[in-house]
């Protein structure tokens, strides 16, 4: 079941006040919310999958932000083919899945506000001409309206498992293009970990065990700066968690979607049990 996250109405949603679709003019009543959740809201597997660029929508303000169509299609408007792997993925596992909706073109919901490419003006060679001079204002309207909704539904959700004592293991799902810069990038996934390896390392193994070539922070690393969902609700909360990285080109297909969440099915409660084993169990 996949349910538009809207944080004005949510339970435990922050203050109305603060954020939230309509709430600064930015988003409108034609625009979707800016979460989706896909899995029952009483989700009980250990696995808590997010998923920073799932989404490709722009706000009806903002057009088409001066990029074309086949430009925002590329990568650099979304981690191309990840919204299937998580969704069969959480089917699978019986999780839940909490998605961005909109396009990293729009904000970049792994990037602190005010981070030099949370709102990119050029990337990877396209120029972003609605991104270009963007004031402090509506830098915060997109901050207030879209970040700030999806990472307040994350929160709640690990606030949710941590008041009930669920086991939390935070899987962040990203996709990567396979040549940047004119290099082709050889791996097949990545795993990204930074203050606490220690599950990110078991799920590197456990993937090369796979006959897969795997980088080890890469094909970037992920450190406090870098990234913001992993050291906020990870690190900070002492949750278990990796980053994990797919290539774009392995996972375009419905075909390939399936067999990576198939895949990551068998790997991660696997992964699991060995870092059980190896440090306890964690709630």
């Amino acid at each position: 079941m996949t349910r538009l996250y809207n944080p004005l109405t949510a339970p435990d949603a922050p203050d109305a006040d603060d954020q939230g679709p309509n709430s600064g003019g930015l988003l409108g009543e034609k625009d979707p919310a800016p979460v989706a959740v896909h899995g029952g809201a009483d989700a009980r597997s250990p696995f808590l999958l997010v998923s920073d660029h799932a989404g490709q929508a722009i706000p009806g303000d903002l057009a088409d932000l001066g990029v074309t169509e086949a430009d925002r299609r590329r990568h650099i408007g979304w981690d191309i083919g990840i919204d299937g792997v998580g969704r069969k993925l959480a089917r699978i596992l019986g999780s839940l899945l909490i998605e961005q909706v909109y396009s990293r073109l729009v904000i970049d919901c792994n990037r602190a506000p005010g981070h030099p490419t949370a709102i990119v003006s050029i990337s990877d060679g396209t120029e972003v001409p609605a991104n270009i001079g963007l004031s402090a204002a509506d830098a915060s309207l997109r901050t207030a309206e879209i970040f700030d909704p999806y990472h307040a539904r994350i929160g709640v959700e690990l606030d949710r498992r941590s008041a009930v004592g669920l086991e939390t293991f935070l899987i962040a799902l990203h996709s990567f293009t396979p040549k940047m810069g004119g290099v082709e990038r050889p791996w097949q996934a990545g795993v990204l970990h930074n203050q606490d390896p220690r599950f990110g390392r078991i799920v590197l193994d456990a993937l090369r065990a796979d006959g897969l070539t795997v980088g080890d922070n890469e094909p970037y690393v992920l450190t406090d700066t870098s990234d913001y969902t992993v050291p906020v609700h990870g690190e900070k909360r002492g949750v278990p968690h990796i980053e994990l990285e797919i290539r774009q080109d392995l996972i375009e297909s419905e075909a390939g979607q399936g067999e990576w969440a198939e895949r990551l099915a068998r790997i991660l409660p696997a992964a699991r049990a060995r870092y059980r084993a190896l440090y306890g169990a964690h709630a």
